[in-house]
């Protein structure tokens, strides 16, 4: 599952902003909406995948690093 989501990180970054954008309004009360967009965006940038173009001996591979994963992904371009 991590792995799919490593491969999709505009979805990461979608589905984490939202989450934290409803978590500070209604469990912290931030009703201010651009605070709760900038706070929330912020940290799903932090959180998402990172994504690298990387040259090897068989070409160009991208190679996808995630905090929650102990290993690159590597994928062929």
């Amino acid at each position: 599952m991590l792995k799919l989501l490593a491969t999709r990180p505009y979805l990461v970054f979608a589905i984490v902003t939202f989450v934290l954008m409803f978590i500070l309004d209604n469990f912290f009360g931030i009703t201010d909406s651009l605070l709760r967009a900038v706070i929330a965006a912020s940290v799903a940038f932090i959180i998402s995948p990172r994504v690298k173009i990387i040259e090897t001996q068989d070409g160009k591979k991208k190679q996808i690093t995630w905090v929650f994963l102990k290993k690159a992904i590597i994928i062929d371009k």
